[in-house]
């Protein structure tokens, strides 16, 4: 049985974006690097030839990547979602229990995760700890820096 990959709409479209770049941009680009560094002549001591070669198969391997987490994406709309429980594609504010500290997550995917942009993944230490509790709970965190006990002040989606 295939295992799914959830992820919101636009982690699905992101991840679209970079699969279409790599194979209509990177890919031919690679390829010319690696003619023009063929054309340089010997290719056992050819340094541009070698980088180039590994560039496609850094490249070809993101591109089989893209193709497998898309082919079994399961694209779930949280504009259907709604509720009091923590589930995959809130966004939860967390009130730090030690510093009162605000943070606001959104939990999505794991191809999807980007902790600048305040999404974490699903199977995160905290997204764990989140799912299925509700607003005014408090939650302990096992992370790798120690233990951190959250308040959740708000659950939303968006």
């Amino acid at each position: 049985m295939v295992e799914k990959v959830p992820m919101t709409a636009g982690g699905y479209a992101a991840l679209s974006d970079e699969l279409k770049k790599r194979q209509s941009q990177d890919r031919p680009r690679i390829i010319e690097h690696i003619a023009e560094a063929r054309s340089h002549g010997d290719l056992s001591e050819n340094a541009e030839y070698h980088a180039a070669k590994e560039e496609q198969s850094h490249n070809e391997g993101r591109i089989a990547e893209l193709e497998d987490k898309l082919a079994r994406a399961d694209i779930i709309d949280i504009s259907k979602l709604s509720g009091d429980t923590i589930k995959f594609g809130a966004t939860v504010t967390l009130i730090d229990e030690d510093t009162e500290k605000k943070a606001v997550w959104q939990i999505v995917g794991e191809a999807e995760a980007d902790a600048k942009k305040g999404k974490i993944s699903i199977t995160s230490p905290l997204a764990r700890a989140l799912i299925g509790k509700t607003k005014g709970t408090s939650v302990e965190v096992n992370a790798p820096g120690g233990a951190k006990a959250y308040e959740i002040a708000k659950v939303e989606w968006r």
